[in-house]
């Protein structure tokens, strides 16, 4: 199974909150450039933060890609979330696209990776991670690598 972990591009400053904030032009052409190395990948689901810009992370990587099937979109995706919660919600997806935020996906990887959060790994605006592994287990898993934009 693989595992990538997208976070969302560069977004405003400023919003009424957080979840509000739009992505920027330039945050719009670094999604581009990480969703040109999701083609051809055996993509099964998009999972996406209900978070505006990583509804609109997610949304153009489903069209560059062509993806049929809707985005899910799930409250355990945001910024500060769970990652033993994320854990329990990936067991049933082969092959997963998670659209989420820092530092959330920087300790996700980090526990898949290492059994530990201990040492997140950097992830800049748009940056892409491969993982792979026989399930999504906190230690079980290989980073296969990160792109920047």
């Amino acid at each position: 199974m693989k595992v990538w972990i997208l976070r969302h591009g560069d977004a405003e400053g400023h919003a009424p909150t957080d979840a509000e904030r739009n992505l920027t032009e330039h945050g719009r052409a670094e999604v581009l450039r990480s969703a040109a190395h999701l083609i051809g990948q055996p993509l099964g689901a998009i999972i996406a933060s209900p978070y505006v810009r990583a509804q609109q992370t997610a949304q153009l990587v489903r069209d560059v890609l062509g993806f049929q099937p809707e985005i899910r979109t799930v409250p355990w995706l945001t910024p500060d979330g769970d990652v033993q919660r994320v854990l329990e919600k990936l067991d049933s997806d082969d092959d997963v696209l998670l659209v989420s935020h820092q530092p959330l996906v920087g300790s996700l990887i980090s526990f898949l990776q290492h059994g530990h959060q201990r040492q997140p790994q950097p992830m800049y605006t748009a940056s892409l991670a491969e993982l792979e592994g026989d399930f999504p287990l906190a230690g079980l898993m290989s980073l296969v690598g990160v792109k920047n934009p």
